[in-house]
């Protein structure tokens, strides 16, 4: 009874159902396979599916609610908000498609898709939070894996939606309301923080390379399985074993918390139960923190220059006596201490205060045009396809979802190396990643051979760096309490990204040179591939071509190249920040 306490209680076990809970966030990622059948079904045109987009995105992004209640509400409760709003948004989009409930206005169906999208906001902030808390000093691989698998979800989900063997693609919309509601439902008591594992282990690092094993395993897995599913024609028994190898493959980490729990229990260190005790009561004592807090700001006021520039281990020891010092004037009454007026980088801020510093800001718009530009390739990627030449979509969805999901591995595996071993900013990892996505647009705006190939690798291995690497330096840079605020605000760069890129430069581009090539038939034919099909004006007209997103892709190649400046300013704006936070364990661990 006691090792199955210690079971529920693990904080492996949370981090393991975060992960399942987030393959179920990622929903949003499956648009650019559920718009070509909504396009279709109501007649929109490409401008009006750049909306639904939009709103997909909002959705997404907008999780200030979501922060809210999971502050103010078990995170049980939340999770579940989140489930319905995912069923009864997706829900209704599929009664519509399929003419079992009333045609919608546009405005109503962008509300349906904002509505189930924003499902997601509950589940990506309940399962960081938590395992953030549960896991403070490795915030890098925690984040990166939990939105690895958000990134995940969409060739997860398509693989699911290949054993329904259905025709009728309006059953894939169905699939995104009903499945991950019930995932939620069966895990929603698991995700929460648990109290006093919260130090680090001697077996985490090898719980963590276990992970990132099963992690690239499963990647590789759906990588292949997608390429064979599209380049042979498969039995439906085949396509069974497939998924259910894939379903095992989801279930092996559980074997950790199990291990741990059952076959090999740690006993708690004494030393780190003290530190732990003692960090509690320093939070819970009010007046002893706000003590330590003007002290520490009178000591960066006080220190002369020249310490900044000492080894990490000699300026920590200048840096304790300077405080020590302080500490006893204040007692003595010889030094009045002035209080401070706000946190500095690397403390805990609110979101207000936040607001106003430039290394938030800088995040925040370099994050809008890398992300954005990123988001912008996923909303259209069946449109883009299209219009190269490409007749099976699906797998360009299925490809960009398994690079997103790397990149999010990758970019918090990198990322937490070059803080961990070189105390150097995180931001870095961030820019080389949008170099990358630089390149990735340029492959779709010259439409060279292999271009949505390569293209997908690059674009989504740099969009789903953002999404591990962010986070992660926000929670650095800004602190832990009140990091789900701090969080869902971050990720309005999406939706302001997509909104703008998405909504009005690539289809206002698209339908522009759709009009010119319906204006001129005999293009039409000459264009292999063409999908023109029906009564001439009856269906939207369709662009084929490179020059369909040669301006966009090179536009938004152009707005990730200033994204990369905006992140090597913040790099060089909080240098001395990392040095502060991760130098004194790198000079310890080197000595």
């Amino acid at each position: 009874m006691e090792k199955l306490k210690s079971f529920l209680s693990n904080r492996w076990l949370v981090f393991v159902a975060a992960m399942w809970v987030q393959s179920c966030a990622g929903i949003g990622y499956l648009f650019g396979s559920i718009s070509p059948v909504i396009k279709s079904s109501l007649n929109y045109n490409q401008r009006q599916i750049a909306r639904l987009g939009v709103a997909k995105d909002l959705g997404d992004s907008v999780g200030f609610l979501a922060g809210t209640l999971c502050e103010v509400l078990p995170l049980w409760a939340a999770l579940l908000i989140g489930a319905l709003k995912n069923f009864v948004g997706y829900g209704w989009v599929w009664l519509i498609v399929t003419g079992r409930a009333p045609p919608l206005p546009l405005w109503a169906m962008c509300i349906l898709i904002f509505v189930g999208t924003n499902g997601e906001t509950y589940f990506n902030t309940a399962a960081l939070v938590s395992c953030v808390q549960n896991f403070p000093k490795s915030r890098g691989p925690v984040v990166g894996i939990l939105k690895g698998f958000a990134g995940l979800g969409g060739a997860i989900l398509t693989q699911i939606y290949a054993i329904m063997h259905s025709p009728d693609h309006a059953s894939l919309i169905f699939m995104v309301a009903v499945g991950p509601a019930m995932v939620i439902i069966a895990l929603m008591f698991i995700v929460r923080p648990v109290g006093g594992h919260k130090q680090v282990r001697p077996t985490d690092d090898m719980s963590f390379t276990f992970i990132y094993s099963v992690c690239l395993l499963l990647a590789a897995y759906l990588m292949g399985v997608m390429l064979v599913e599209d380049l042979v024609d498969l039995s439906h028994s085949v396509i069974i074993i497939f998924t259910v190898v894939l379903f095992v493959l989801l279930l092996v980490p559980i074997v950790i918390p199990i291990s741990l729990s059952f076959f090999n229990p740690e006993p708690r260190i004494p030393e780190e139960e003290a530190l732990l005790s003692a960090t509690l009561k320093q939070e819970a004592g009010k007046s002893e923190a706000d003590a330590n807090e003007v002290i520490f700001s009178e000591v960066e006021d006080e220190k002369p220059k020249e310490v900044d520039l000492l080894p990490a281990l000699e300026r920590q020891k200048r840096i304790a006596q300077l405080q020590t010092k302080l500490f006893q004037a204040a007692a003595e009454g010889a030094v009045r201490v002035k209080r401070r007026r706000g946190p500095r980088r690397g403390e805990d801020f609110t979101l207000t205060q936040a607001l106003i510093k430039a290394d938030f800001w800088l995040i925040f718009f370099s994050l809008l045009l890398g992300s954005g530009s990123g988001l912008t390739v996923i909303d259209n990627l069946g449109q883009m396809s299209q219009s190269l030449g490409y007749d099976n979509t699906h797998i360009f969805v299925s490809m960009i979802s398994i690079w997103n999901f790397l990149g999010r591995v990758g970019g918090g595996y990198f990322s937490e190396i070059i803080v961990r071993d070189y105390a150097y900013p995180r931001p870095v990892a961030m820019a080389v990643a949008q170099l990358i996505m630089a390149v990735g647009h340029l492959f779709i705006a010259f439409g060279w051979p292999g271009a949505m190939h390569i293209a997908t690798i690059l674009i989504g291995l740099g969009y789903g760096a953002h999404w591990a690497i962010v986070p992660a330096a926000a929670s650095e840079l800004f602190g832990l309490k009140k990091f789900g605020a701090l969080y869902n605000f971050l990720t309005l760069a999406n939706p302001a990204g997509s909104l703008v890129f998405s909504g009005l430069i690539a289809s206002s581009i698209y339908d522009r040179e759709a009009e010119k090539q319906a204006h001129q038939p005999h293009l039409v034919h000459q264009i292999p591939g063409s999908i023109f099909q029906g009564i001439p004006g009856q269906d939207a007209p369709k662009c084929h071509g490179a020059i369909c997103f040669f301006l966009t892709s090179v536009i938004m190649s152009v707005f990730c190249v200033i994204a990369f400046l905006l992140s090597m300013i913040l790099v060089r704006r909080t240098k001395i920040v990392y040095t502060n936070l991760y130098g004194k364990s790198r000079s310890s661990g080197l000595s």
